[in-house]
């Protein structure tokens, strides 16, 4: 994201917000990838996992907590994944940091095996590869 662009999560609409707390919110994804998606960010902007206080942490994880029991209860998935993109190299396009919640469904993909191993597409069938 350039900086001429305001950031989406300082100026996040309030429509969007799911769950909040003094220090993060649990906002639902502009581009969700399925039913429910939603992510985590600190009210702070800041970049990444590891420049957040342990309160913003603490806070965002209760957030995560909070936004999975709402999940559950609106859309009845089979199961989740959740991820942070940390840094341009790990794909990363919004340089504040937002943990993405991500519902799964039975058959959203033919084979969900290897989960978040699949950023690096390659490297993630590990199953095939066994000695």
């Amino acid at each position: 994201m350039t900086s001429d662009r305001p950031c989406p999560f300082c100026n996040a609409a309030p429509s969007r917000v799911l769950h909040a707390s003094a220090l993060a919110l649990a906002l639902t994804d502009s581009f969700p990838v399925n039913p429910g998606h939603c992510l985590i960010v600190p009210r702070r902007h800041v970049p990444s996992w590891f420049d957040v206080s342990d309160d913003e942490r603490r806070e965002m994880l209760g957030l995560l907590d909070q936004a999975r029991a709402s999940i559950r209860r609106l859309h009845d998935p089979a199961g989740f994944n959740i991820g942070i993109n940390d840094g341009p190299a790990a794909g990363q396009t919004v340089p504040h940091l937002h943990v993405h919640l991500i519902p799964r469904y039975r058959g959203d993909v033919p084979d969900p095996r290897g989960g978040v191993r699949w950023v690096l597409a390659e490297r993630a069938d590990y199953w095939s590869r066994r000695r």
